[in-house]
């Protein structure tokens, strides 16, 4: 999923999928998680929040379900 950068303390950059509702959002700690079932209105309302880590924690945290994904590391090329 295609994520964009967010001017944020807590996060990162966020994306979302509108076909499966699925919303998805990088800390800074650089942990990635899931949200499910997620309207795109609030997708938008995340985006235009002044401030992104409290609208998340207000209206996204505890409101959608969380899967946590664990990132692949990329294998080094070996010669």
């Amino acid at each position: 999923m295609r994520r964009q950068a967010v001017d944020s303390t807590t996060m990162r950059a966020v994306g979302y999928d509108q076909t499966k509702r699925v919303l998805e959002v990088e800390f800074q700690s650089g942990a990635l998680y899931q949200y499910l079932d997620v309207p795109r209105v609030i997708f938008q309302k995340l985006l235009n929040a002044e401030s992104k880590g409290r609208y998340f924690n207000h209206e996204i945290r505890d409101s959608y379900e969380a899967v946590r994904v664990h990132r692949r590391q990329r294998s080094r090329a070996t010669g």
